[in-house]
């Protein structure tokens, strides 16, 4: 069966690009969501940007948990950071001090560069406050871009997953609609024969064939599964037309698979045989592994 443009809530992607001469990156992980949910990540002077950045974000993406981290780097480092000279020489001053008092080893410049305020990131104007917005839009289109791209590839894997349930499930309707123990005839022949040595049992005493009869009758009205494989024959068309149709069908399929666990479990709770019980069962196998697929779908 052909499935649309259905994609996954995992993936990952990434972009660069020098803006103004400083190079930009954006980073974009996306799991699983109930909702869209977008956490951002900004460095300073982007800030004025993040409700375009959410809203961009909102016109791609449907559904699922989204971090976005948006950096901004010299294109040449050195032009990026820069060493506090006078914090070096007091921090290796006191060090020294603190050596020649204890006899421990004498510090070392690898030793003080790491420490904080030492080495200090350059201030800049062609940072991000020179950002263009159209500049950044670009760049988080181009690690969008890359992120459906990814969703896409394992949502058309999920969702030929999912078509293989939706088709076993229309097997096992069919095997359950063909087993002969299912049909309102032959419930209504066994009750018969039941009511018949239950008479023949008794010689009569107490027991009236009229309301025997009656009550036969209303246990094999509870007993016909006929509705519970229609409605789960119109369910296995509603999946096949989300999934031709795709798009965010996630929640839509979700639901369908609740759907489908209510009639099961129907089913096994009025099966009059053992061997529509293993139908009721086995359908309630594939139901399961079904809506373990379609809760990764957007």
């Amino acid at each position: 069966m052909a499935t649309a443009d259905i994609q996954s809530m995992t993936g990952f992607a990434s972009a660069r690009r020098v803006i103004g001469g400083v190079r930009h990156s954006c980073d974009i992980r996306s799991v699983n969501g109930r909702s869209l949910d977008v956490k951002l990540r900004l460095p300073p002077g982007l800030e004025a940007h993040e409700a375009a950045i959410r809203k961009q974000v909102g016109g791609r993406i449907a559904r699922g948990n989204l971090q976005i981290t948006i950096g901004v780097e010299a294109a040449d480092m050195a032009e990026a950071v820069a060493i506090d000279a006078d914090a070096f020489r007091a921090l290796a001053a006191q060090a020294m001090a603190l050596s020649v008092e204890t006899g421990l080893a004498p510090p070392t410049t690898d030793g003080l560069l790491p420490l904080r305020g030492v080495v200090i990131a350059r201030e800049r104007q062609d940072g991000a406050d020179g950002a263009d917005g159209d500049e950044i839009a670009a760049l988080l289109d181009e690690a969008l871009d890359g992120l459906v791209g990814a969703r896409l590839a394992e949502g058309a894997a999920m969702a030929a997953l999912v078509a293989g349930h939706v088709d076993a499930i229309e097997a096992l309707v069919a095997r359950a609609a063909a087993d002969p123990e299912s049909r309102p005839d032959a419930m209504r022949a066994r009750l018969s024969e039941q009511i018949g040595r239950l008479l023949a049992d008794t010689r009569g005493d107490g027991l009236e064939p009229a309301r025997l009869n009656a009550e036969a009758a209303l246990l094999a009205t509870k007993a016909d599964v006929t509705e519970e494989l229609g409605r789960l024959t119109a369910h296995v068309a509603a999946a096949r037309e989300h999934l031709a149709t795709g798009g965010a069908i996630g929640r839509k399929l979700d639901f369908l698979a609740q759907e489908f666990n209510r009639e099961a479990n129907t089913l096994c709770s009025k099966s009059p045989s053992t061997g529509l019980t293993a139908i009721g069962l086995e359908l309630k196998s594939v139901i399961d592994q079904l809506r373990e697929q379609v809760q990764n779908l957007q």
